[in-house]
């Protein structure tokens, strides 16, 4: 097993030591999750889901929430699907 060695700042920030980083994928600017677990903590990329990407983009509808416009467009698609079916 190898290992690699990085400081903790004061502030708690460390630094992914860059064999980490090219291993897992990680670009500056990118998310991690640390995963707690009974064996220990896990440092992976952090996945990509509609709710991460939620803020990244401006909203067309920003009157509505999250949840309430992730709801209209699962609608606009069934309707559509049902449109296609009709013709």
């Amino acid at each position: 097993m190898k290992e690699l060695i990085a400081s903790v700042t004061e502030r708690g920030q460390v630094t992914i030591p860059a064999e980490v980083r090219r291993r897992l994928g990680i670009k500056p600017h990118d998310k991690v999750v640390f995963a707690i677990t009974e064996d220990g903590i896990e440092l992976k990329p952090m996945a990509f889901t509609l709710e991460t990407a939620y803020g990244s983009v401006k909203s067309l509808r920003p009157d509505l929430t999250l949840d309430e416009q992730v709801r209209e467009a699962k609608e606009e698609r069934a309707d559509r699907a049902v449109r296609k079916l009709a013709t």
